[in-house]
């Protein structure tokens, strides 16, 4: 009985990111191996999350709140909304400590292989919040995929019609990379992108 049950979570963990069967069996083993200091502090953090924390109203981010702290802060720039396909890719933008503006989180980007299409994703949203506020400019921040780019072209296109300057993260050569190393694309990218020393 108890490996059926134990075999039902670690099927469930290995469905994670990351994780395999193999991987998960190690992690609930480690944490069955002590659960009063392990396992059920982790579930009890867990049942906090799945009843506390909710997609901000503004741009999508997680908080406990309605509005996330980011769209809550004054000090942020409110005048330039930063566009990103997903939460880890916002929080992956804050870690940098050089972007003060506002986010809009997509949701994804768009995939005919994946049947995605603007619908699904918080394109409409973002073009509402344009059209409500001041914004100035608005920074694709979306990944270097061949669907990135997609759905890049296309927000660049879709927004034109709008009064504000749209822009995109620069591609190429990452800083303590080296050539040989890098893939045709991004050496190609990053000669377009060049500038003068």
């Amino acid at each position: 009985m108890s490996e059926q049950i134990l075999e039902k979570l670690i099927k469930k963990v290995s469905k994670l990111p990351g994780l395999g069967p193999r991987s998960s069996r190690r992690v609930i083993l480690h944490l069955l191996k002590d659960k009063e200091k392990l396992f059920l502090p982790l579930i009890q953090d867990m049942n906090d999350v799945a009843d506390k924390i909710k997609n901000c109203i503004e741009c999508g981010n997680l908080d406990e709140t309605d509005i996330c702290s980011i769209c809550r802060n004054t000090s942020r720039n409110k005048n330039v909304v930063c566009v990103v396909e997903t939460v880890a890719d916002l929080w992956a933008m804050e870690r940098s400590n050089v972007y003060t503006g506002q986010y809009h989180i997509l949701g994804g980007v768009l995939s005919a292989i994946d049947g995605v299409n603007p619908d699904q994703l918080n394109i409409n949203s973002l073009e509402n919040k344009l059209k409500s506020k001041d914004f100035t400019e608005v920074i694709i921040a979306i990944s270097a995929t061949l669907d990135g780019q997609t759905t890049a072209h296309y927000l660049a296109d879709r927004l034109s019609k709008l009064n504000v300057k749209v822009t995109r993260l620069a591609h190429g050569m990452p800083v303590g990379g080296e050539l040989d190393f890098l893939d045709d694309g991004t050496i190609a990218q990053a000669l377009k992108a060049r500038n003068e020393l």
